[in-house]
């Protein structure tokens, strides 16, 4: 491996293991150094997998060795490993390559995913909800005249047309929802109700009416 890319995958490594903190290593192998049991030429962080300056090749950079002129290696990212102490990291390796397109080094990040699997269990039973409940949060409203108004924006979801657009059907459809969710059971709901529909008093009870029978018949 050149010199030159040697510094740059040193610095890249740096600037990685910075951003990701004491959890991530960074490892640059090269592949034509003298001694190929000894591959490892930089590496930061290297507790993570307990590794260091001058260490030997991982199971990627055998096969790379080993690798004729003619395989096509791709580079690996974002897949799991898994240390002798039992530590779970989450890998990426990409190999390093000379102006003819050859392979001369790899760069590999490891990082420590151990504690955030073992957190992933517990949030996801903390954050967890019964499987028959709505996907939605249910809003919290502060006062009546908010439950009222979000009962109305619900009736209107539950027929999927704007207002303006519903039909008598939609308008019947909508009542009824209001009336199953006891909405009409708030104080002063129907002046409410039949200005937002825009809808007389004496069409609103005759849509209630309808909403009612129909509901009868099912």
């Amino acid at each position: 491996m050149q010199e030159s890319q040697l510094d740059f995958y040193k610095r890249l490594g740096h600037a990685i293991a910075l951003q990701f903190g004491a959890g991530c290593e960074v490892v640059v192998h090269d592949l034509q150094a003298k001694d190929p049991d000894h591959s490892i030429v930089w590496i930061e962080n290297g507790h993570v997998t307990g590794r260091k300056l001058g260490d030997g090749p991982s199971h990627v950079v055998l096969e790379a060795l080993h690798a004729n002129k003619d395989t096509v290696l791709e580079d690996r990212l974002s897949y799991l490993t898994k240390t002798a102490s039992g530590k779970v990291l989450k890998s990426s390796t990409v190999f390093i390559r000379d102006e003819e397109g050859q392979i001369v080094g790899i760069f590999a990040i490891n990082f420590d995913i151990t504690m955030l699997r073992a957190a992933q269990g517990t949030i996801q039973w903390l954050c967890g909800v019964e499987p028959t409940s709505p996907k939605e949060p249910e809003p919290i409203v502060r006062n009546v005249a908010d439950l009222l108004d979000d009962l109305l924006e619900q009736s209107v979801e539950l027929v999927g047309t704007p207002v303006a657009l519903m039909s008598k059907d939609d308008k019947v459809r909508a009542i009824r929802y209001l009336n199953d969710t006891g909405a009409f059971l708030i104080t002063k709901s129907g002046p409410k109700v039949c200005k937002y529909f825009g809808i007389s008093k004496y069409t609103l009870y005759s849509y209630l009416d309808e909403a009612k029978n129909s509901e009868a018949q099912e």
